[in-house]
């Protein structure tokens, strides 16, 4: 029973994947997600709550999963970056649920606030150790990391743009392999460039 019961759950977040990434929260239907989970509309209630509260389990497991697939590492900033260029090409659908999150939900949740300050003091501990140019803000660091690593997911005419709405649909969503090899190049040098301490004269 309880493997049944973790089945469906997962279904059901899979199904609210790909209905929060094309939809957003307020245009998500729980008859639909139920629908495309071949499961009773009731236990999203009795396994999530509200729709709310199945937009934060949808997040919650999707900022998991990236965690686990693209680990922060402040001695490698560039090949971070690179690593979620990586992550969302294989995800582009996971760019629109976070672009849907910042325009209906703007804020950090507690979990990805405390995510966010471990970073910050990790960043701060390699630039007093030489790894990472001092002069910059480590809050503003991170952020041109991220940013620039996101930045053609979010762009008009970018990946994610009429990318399906499924988890895994479509890698790049239809670029050109040389094409996606080309700005995961500019991502990663242009972090290298920014982030690299600048040489004593």
């Amino acid at each position: 029973m309880a493997r049944d019961s973790s089945a469906t759950k997962a279904r059901l977040l899979d199904a609210a994947f790909s209905e929060f990434a094309t939809y957003g929260i307020a245009g998500a239907r729980v008859d639909r997600i139920a629908e495309a989970a071949q499961a009773n509309k009731r236990l999203i209630y009795v396994y999530f709550g509200n729709k709310e509260q199945l937009f934060d389990a949808v997040l919650q497991r999707a900022l998991e999963t990236g965690s686990e697939s693209v680990p922060f590492d402040v001695e490698d900033l560039p090949g971070y970056a690179g690593a979620i260029f990586d992550h969302l090409v294989a995800r582009p659908s996971l760019m629109r649920l976070m672009l849907w999150k910042q325009l209906e939900r703007p804020g950090s949740a507690d979990a990805e606030a405390a995510s966010y300050r471990a970073k910050i003091a990790l960043v701060e501990q390699a630039q007093r150790a030489g790894l990472i140019e001092p002069a910059l803000d480590p809050a503003d660091v991170l952020t041109l990391v991220l940013g620039l690593s996101q930045a053609w997911f979010g762009a008009m005419g970018g990946p994610a743009v009429g990318a399906g709405a499924g988890a895994g649909a479509g890698a790049g969503a239809g670029w050109e392999p040389e094409r996606l090899a080309r700005h995961r190049a500019a991502v990663v040098e242009s972090v290298r460039r920014a982030t690299s301490p600048t040489p004593t004269p």
